[in-house]
């Protein structure tokens, strides 16, 4: 060692190890290789701590990394504080000179691998540097294979694509190599911290996630699941309660690759180039036993005949290979899936309970004992994820303590007490899309010229207004279905006036109601400038009372209809409750929000509509030409 290497001062931090090195090719490692070998800073161990020399694997790796480097072995031997003999042993026996180029990027690969998929929180950098070093791996395994056959074709894939002719190259949802990369980075850029974790757990077996409303979780699921078929070639399988809720999962698709890549996407099932079918199913999967592959279980809470379903469900994704995700808000805790979420099964096999406490279940989640990996993802733990597209003193203004519990919260409802139970209101959730054949939600005028009913319930103290418009039966003691459902929130009474004027240009109106109470005359008002038939309700607690049990009648005599994967209505239904008004002398009907006319819009906004049958009708008691048996407002 030359004087000028002799004099220089050592570094105060500990040296780094040869993986570090791997690491930074670009960087520390080039100027390794560039430096002069006198002038290396062959840093020694701490004074006492000596490098074992059993020719462990790992400390093998180290050195031969360095040897690959550039480093001279005597400087290994140094720096590694391990005899030069036993150094050279291992050089000659492993033939590290004569080792080619594309093996020795091999290991440093998977040695940066390793190291990444080793850690227990990963970030978005982490999930795409894994991906890209898959794909040098895979990159080597062609180069491996090009030198044993000569085969150019099996260097180039795109040579074997072209040599294939143009019916190949044009085949139907294809996407090439570098679109994919492309999606799948997009995708992963894309995502918040809870969502990172579902990434993470992706090859869990089955996963159950409970979720607040409005954080992505369908829109993730739909990616992900993309992904996966491109990768794979796995079939994909979107269960809903309806068709119309599970299409929303190709909305999502769809809308992804031609944003990405410019490529439309097409057929119902999609069929992929690579063989992968994304399949959707809403209430047809109870029939759909011969399919098979990975399935996505939305709103698995809210969906009809549960158990049944499930076992359908259950049956495509049987084989190991396949992948079961089961998602949603919660309802109520008489919902036959509680008993899957909760680990009933379990429990009454083995005596164990499966803990399903936040403080397990939240973060990056837990597989029970049943091996069921379960999560639990709040309005909270999407905004200390990252997901600021909630206001949150605004939610709790526009939601009752109830009702923010137990869609943002995810807080089970015990319906026993309520007017509405969900066990009441799953025989009016139907699969629109497959009984309605007169009803076109996409078109402009989705019910043609069809009369139709409209209820409408006003925004009060801040809190969101409800429309409902209600196809009324073709004959007394008919269907009453629910076609539209919209929510506004944050809007004043001209804008509410404005959004039902354009209901009256896409509906046939035969007839609107509307709750005057408060700020509902306002919007009453410029109401009948432009549809002066509409009805206007005072709320009491004798008009309240009337429309419930209108309701209940309906509802009871099987009349109401609605698709199954509109919740909101469900939820805010069941949200009604029976309650003492301020003086304690009667029952009146809220959902905690305000004593006069609670909150529930949408269930509010549904009477309304269903005020305008007479009372009598579905009863047997029907005259030729019954009224409604509420005051009109003049």
């Amino acid at each position: 060692m030359t004087a000028k290497a002799a004099t220089k001062p050592a570094p105060a931090a500990k040296p780094k190890r040869a993986v570090s090195a791997v690491r930074n090719t670009g960087s520390a490692a080039q100027k390794a290789i560039t430096k002069p070998a006198q002038s290396l800073a062959l840093d020694a161990l701490p004074a006492g701590e000596a490098r074992p020399v059993d020719g462990g694997a790992g400390i093998r790796r180290e050195a031969r990394a360095l040897f690959w480097m550039g480093w001279k072995l005597s400087h290994i031997a140094e720096h590694l504080n391990i005899p030069r003999g036993t150094l050279h042993g291992w050089h000659k026996a492993e033939k590290w000179s004569d080792t080619p180029a594309a093996q020795r990027v091999e290991f440093a690969l998977e040695a940066r691998m390793s190291t990444l998929i080793a850690k227990d929180v990963k970030t978005g950098g982490d999930f795409k540097e894994i991906d890209l070093l898959g794909r040098q791996l895979e990159r080597l395994a062609r180069i491996g294979k090009y030198e044993r056959t000569g085969r150019e074709a099996d260097l180039n894939p795109a040579i074997e694509a072209r040599n294939a002719g143009p019916k190949k190259r044009r085949a139907k949802n294809f996407l090439s190599d570098e679109q994919i990369e492309q999606l799948k980075s997009a995708f992963l850029d894309s995502l918040f911290k809870y969502q990172l974790g579902w990434w993470q757990s992706s090859q869990q077996r089955t996963r159950a996630i409970l979720k607040s409303r409005q954080i992505g979780a369908t829109w993730y699921f739909a990616r992900e699941a993309l992904i996966d078929a491109l990768e794979t070639g796995r079939n994909q399988i979107f269960l809903s309660a309806s068709k119309a809720q599970a299409h929303i999962f190709k909305q999502y698709i769809m809308a992804f690759v031609h944003e990405v890549t410019g490529v439309e996407l097409k057929g119902d099932p999609i069929v992929l180039a690579n063989g992968a079918t994304l399949y959707f199913l809403g209430s047809n999967a109870r029939t759909a036993q011969g399919y098979h592959g990975n399935f996505y279980f939305d709103e698995f809470f809210w969906t009809q005949d549960f158990e049944r379903l499930n076992k359908v469900a259950s049956g495509m994704a049987m084989h190991k290979k396949w992948r079961k995700t089961y998602f949603s808000t919660p309802s109520s805790i008489q919902h036959a899936a509680y008993a899957f979420w909760s680990g009933l099964r379990l429990k009454k096999k083995s005596k164990i309970e499966v803990d399903l406490s936040h403080a397990r279940l939240g973060g990056s989640g837990f597989t029970g004992e049943d091996r069921v990996w379960r999560n639990i993802v709040t309005i909270m733990d999407a905004l200390a994820g990252g997901c600021d597209l909630f206001d949150l003193d605004e939610l709790r203004l526009e939601y009752s303590d109830a009702e923010f519990a137990n869609l943002l919260m995810c807080g089970f409802v015990d319906d026993s007490f309520s007017v509405f139970p969900l066990s009441m209101l799953q025989g009016c959730m139907v699969d629109s899309w497959e009984l309605w054949s007169d009803f076109k939600p996409f078109s402009q005028r989705p019910a043609g010229w069809m009369p139709v009913w409209v209820g409408y319930d006003p925004s009060h103290t801040g809190d969101s207004a409800g429309l409902v418009v209600l196809a009324p039966p073709a004959k007394p003691g008919g269907q009453l279905r629910v076609l539209h459902t919209q929510q506004f929130k944050g809007m004043d009474f001209e804008a509410q006036a404005k959004a039902i004027k354009e209901i009256t240009q896409r509906y046939n109106v035969a007839a609107m109601t509307l709750d005057t109470t408060g700020i509902g005359q306002g919007v009453f008002q410029l109401v009948q400038k432009f549809y002066p038939a509409a009805r206007g309700i005072n709320y009491s607690v004798e008009t309240k009372t009337m429309l419930v049990l209108k309701a209940q009648q309906v509802i009871n005599a099987g009349r109401l209809e609605f698709d199954a994967g509109n919740k909101e209505l469900a939820s805010s239904f069941m949200a009604i409750k029976r309650e003492l008004t301020a003086s304690g002398r009667s029952v009146t009907y809220a959902a905690g929000r305000s004593e006069e006319t609670g909150h529930s819009d949408l269930a509010w906004a549904c009477m309304n509509a269903i005020s305008n049958e007479p009372l009598e009708v579905g009863t047997g008691l029907a005259t030729v030409q019954g009224q409604s048996f509420l005051e009109i407002s003049e």
